[in-house]
């Protein structure tokens, strides 16, 4: 196993496309849900425990190897707002690209034919990380940090708030990340034996208003 590979899949430079998405962030700044480092870390907080935790599910059962179509239409039981839906598969289609690139595997090109228009975003990251011969945890954290660090830069940009205190909302989240990710693989672990019932179905009703409200706005800074 590649620890190296772990950071080239984490690191927000990698070509996924999550650098036009704000993760919800934009609509709360806008509803005033977010206005500085501390209301900040309370959406990143409660992002992570919901929508957050069940990604990284989504995610380490695919580098388990569960069927990703099985996955797939979890994930969308899971996301009621078509907004979310979509951009969720649209993420999955850019991150294809890149990780057929990056590790080019029989099971990333089946996934590519079995979903044109792209699966979910986590379901391809799983398969991308198993690509890249990580495990579930690996995965499980890729999927769970990406659920933070996005909102939080998205942040910076959007409110022209000082970097050094968006990064210190990540850190101070750091112990949080871990048990979200530890629970997300135990999930995972429980969709191998009992199927995908076992997946976490935390719900995050702002988040799902908020895009759909976001998606309708004539001018916006993000995606999503």
């Amino acid at each position: 196993m590649s620890r190296a590979a772990l950071l080239v899949l984490a690191d927000g430079r990698f070509p996924a496309g999550g650098h036009a998405h704000s993760g919800g962030a934009e609509a709360a700044v806008k509803a005033g849900r977010i206005s500085g480092a501390a209301s900040l870390e309370d959406f990143c907080r409660g992002r992570l425990h919901t929508t957050g935790l069940v990604s990284a599910a989504l995610a380490a059962s695919a580098a388990l190897g569960v069927d990703p179509v099985a996955l797939d239409s979890a994930a969308d039981a899971r996301t009621p707002s078509p907004a979310l839906r979509g951009a969720a598969r649209r993420l999955g289609r850019q991150l294809m690209r890149a990780a057929r690139a990056a590790w080019p595997s029989g099971e990333l090109d089946a996934l590519a034919a079995g979903f044109p228009k792209g699966a979910h975003q986590p379901v391809v990251l799983g398969v991308a990380a198993r690509s890249a011969g990580l495990g579930p945890e690996d995965a499980a954290y890729c999927s769970a940090y990406e659920s933070v660090s996005g909102p939080a830069t998205a942040t910076v940009r959007l409110l022209s708030l000082d970097p050094f205190d968006a990064t210190a909302v990540l850190a101070r989240l750091a112990p949080e990340l871990d048990r979200v990710a530890h629970q997300a693989a135990e999930a995972a672990r429980r969709v191998v034996v009992e199927g995908v019932d076992a997946l976490p179905a935390r719900g995050a009703p702002l988040l799902e208003i908020g895009a759909e409200a976001h998606a309708a706005w004539a001018v916006r800074l993000f995606a999503s």
